[in-house]
């Protein structure tokens, strides 16, 4: 199959409406038994399951999916809009599926054999592979069916995880689709309302799914559509191969998009914010890469620490809304995602599974992506706190495997920003896979806290500003300027006894031995300055050699530079690129080794804060016993 975009068409779809129509309406198939009663358990509308084995018994089952759905609402004799909705998407959907068979067929020989079985049976190995490719044909139905349905359905309540696996048959595309509409029908029967009723309907696409993904590798002949990428447009719905399964429909990103001139202090923060924006738009859709991933300096993940409302928030919104208006621009597709502790479930693995999606939703190399996980120390947990709830420890496994595992790819499309007030409480390794650390510290210098007076303040009166050059400092060039030379010395206490030592033994450092001692002597001070720490200084030192100015211009219009091919992209970044200096060197080190400093020094001033309480009421509560002891009344009641 053309790994090329294949548009599904309305024609292909019509031609097989009639079999879906019939699929949804009425059909007799053969199911397994599997020890299922025909009784219902009374209130419940489940069945009971026998404790005796009847695997290898198969009875005829008659699935009629208008009259269950139907019978969701008895009391009135119209469809609701849900109930509508369902039955319309999975008899498109079946369209659909069988649509998508054709074209697997006609891209494998399977067609061929087809028309050479009609004029007489095939026989030996043409007949194996005949077979074998009809039931590849049935997976990949059967596949884009769920698939379908997953996207096609919203859900409002909370996922189903008590859904049975279809019974698959995989004889011919039209019994694969009989066994996904009939476990539907068998899930959606008895539902309480039409909310539940969609919320099984999900829970049946996603089981199949997954089952149908476990057993992928029986099936031969499946290469022509792992690399397929087809798109029906009416739908707006996409198949990318065996790509993660198409989740919920993304709606239109809806949110307060902030400028950055909005935005007071936090100068570095929002000079990365802003170019991180601009990186990312240099992501090449057709090749799949992006420039500043081969030349150096991109920011895959982050961490922006703070306290409480010194402009957090106010940092995704600038950043997704500088984003959105590059894709409008551009005219590619954008996704801002944002993971929080509303998707940490009570269901055992189901933490893990949101974060995943969450996760690959944002990875897709289809569009340009923006993940944010706010408050983070209480989404994702340590792993050493026995008091957190197993969905917050599964968050964590996700988030370490996803940003720095075995499998981890960066295509330089998307980037994942991880804010907290409360760092410290984060995992370590978690911690350490962000690239880059923000100090969103807010407005700090009597300038920054005029400027956003008078910003926030708005211009509903007739006071005098007074001698004040109104947002003078808040000009981006100098005030990072400023803010980098800052860097140049530690901030943190403990970091300064180190960088101090290190001067009154080697001097002012000249060469890299220079630069490894001075890493030594932080990694003694601090054993959480790893070997992941250098990797990310020196990824930090990369992207300020990158810290280029790419011109508002090619941002302007899509065809100055986003939609130029990507070795012109390369090449017109690399002309902008500068070697670093050894003040950049210092600079990069001292910015990461002070947060990692300060995080340490936040956790054991928590901890000693802990114990002085702890010991205070401990002695309190010897003081009142004793004192109880002495008025007779300690072993009283």
């Amino acid at each position: 199959m053309d790994t090329g975009l294949t548009t599904i068409d309305e024609k292909d779809i019509e031609k097989h409406r009639a079999t879906a129509q019939s699929l949804v309406t009425r059909f007799v198939m053969l199911e397994s038994d599997a020890g299922r009663s025909g009784t219902e358990l009374a209130g419940t509308g489940r069945r009971f399951v026998s404790t005796v084995s009847t695997g290898s018994l198969r009875k005829t089952r008659e699935v009629e999916l208008v009259r269950t759905i139907a019978a969701i609402r008895k009391d009135d004799p119209m469809f609701s809009i849900a109930q509508h909705t369902l039955l319309y998407r999975a008899r498109r959907g079946a369209a659909v599926a069988l649509s998508v068979a054709d074209v697997f067929a006609r891209s494998t020989e399977l067609e061929s054999l087809q028309e050479r079985n009609t004029r007489s049976p095939l026989e030996g190995d043409v007949a194996q592979s005949y077979h074998a490719l009809l039931q590849a044909s049935a997976y990949v139905a059967a596949f884009t069916l769920s698939s379908y349905l997953l996207r096609m359905l919203d859900a409002d309540s909370e996922p189903v995880n008590d859904t049975d696996e279809p019974d698959f048959q995989f004889d011919t595309p039209q019994d694969a689709l009989k066994s996904v509409i009939a476990a539907l029908d068998r899930s959606i029967a008895g539902a309480a309302d039409e909310t539940v009723m969609t919320a099984r309907a999900r829970a049946v696409a996603r089981v199949a799914i997954e089952g149908l993904l476990q057993r992928r590798g029986r099936f031969s002949g499946l290469g022509a559509f792992e690399n397929a990428h087809m798109r029906l447009e009416a739908d707006d719905f996409t198949l990318d191969g065996f790509d993660v399964a198409p989740g919920q429909k993304r709606k239109p990103l809806v949110m307060s998009f902030k400028k950055p001139n909005e935005i007071i202090g936090n100068h570095i923060a929002k000079y990365q914010a802003m170019k991180l924006a601009k990186m990312l738009m240099a992501y090449d859709f057709d090749r799949q890469m992006n420039p500043f991933v081969e030349l150096g300096g991109f920011l895959f993940t982050f961490i922006g620490d703070g306290a409480p409302g010194t402009g957090k928030t106010i940092l995704i919104q600038m950043t997704a809304g500088l984003l959105n208006d590059y894709c409008q621009v551009a005219g590619v597709p954008f996704h801002y995602e944002n993971f929080g502790v509303d998707q940490i479930s009570s269901y055992q693995g189901k933490s893990g599974q949101n974060c995943k999606q969450f996760v690959e939703n944002v990875l897709s190399p289809r569009a340009i992506g923006f993940g944010t996980i706010d408050d983070i120390d209480q989404v994702a947990a340590k792993r050493s706190d026995d008091r957190a709830s197993a969905g917050q420890q599964e968050v964590t496994g996700v988030l370490m495997e996803s940003f720095a595992g075995a499998g981890t790819v960066v295509r330089g499309n998307c980037s994942f920003g991880m804010f907290s007030n409360y760092p410290e409480n984060v995992d370590d390794a978690l911690r350490q896979r962000a690239g880059a650390r923000w100090l969103v510290d807010g407005p700090q210098t009597l300038e920054d806290y005029v400027d956003i007076f008078v910003l926030l303040a708005g211009k509903n009166h007739d006071i005098p500003l007074g001698e004040h050059s109104l947002f003078a400092t808040q000009e981006i060039k100098r005030a990072v300027e400023t803010a980098y030379e800052a860097h140049s010395r530690p901030q943190e206490e403990g970091l300064q006894k180190v960088y101090e030592r290190f001067l009154n033994e080697r001097g002012e450092p000249g060469t890299l031995t220079d630069i490894g001692a001075y890493l030594h002597e932080i990694k003694l001070a601090e054993p959480r300055f790893t070997g992941r720490a250098i990797k990310n200084i020196t990824d930090a030192i990369k992207m300020r050699a990158m810290d280029i100015e790419l011109p508002d211009a090619w941002f302007e219009t899509p065809d100055a530079f986003m939609r130029k091919g990507y070795d012109e992209k390369k090449a017109m970044i690399a002309e902008l690129r500068k070697p670093f200096t050894m003040s950049m060197v210092m600079q990069e080190i001292n910015r990461y080794a002070d947060s990692e400093f300060r995080y340490s020094d936040r956790s054991d001033d928590v901890a000693v804060s802990n114990i002085v309480r702890d010991q205070r009421l401990r002695e309190r509560a010897i003081r009142e016993i004793e004192d109880m002891k002495a008025r007779g009344v300690w072993n009283a009641g």
